[in-house]
């Protein structure tokens, strides 16, 4: 007979999975951090700004035709 039996519904993941699941975590943490670093780096222009250059290159046209709707590059 056998005297070292055991039960096998607890059976648990132990000490190594624990390591496994903490070890993940902390990577996903250090992931996330680096993330929002990079992201940060990005510059993003405001609506404002969009809106002001557009304006800008309309007026930059029309002083490259004098103001006047056909203008030396217009389409005939």
């Amino acid at each position: 007979m056998n005297t070292t039996s055991f039960d096998t519904t607890q059976v648990s993941p132990g000490l190594l999975g624990f390591l496994v699941v903490a070890a993940i975590g902390f990577a996903l943490y250090l992931l996330i951090k680096s993330m929002n670093k990079q992201i940060s780096k990005i510059q993003v222009p405001h609506e404002a700004d969009l809106e002001r250059e557009e304006k800008a290159a309309k007026q930059g046209a029309a002083e490259k035709t004098g103001g006047k709707p056909g203008g030396p590059d217009a389409k005939k």
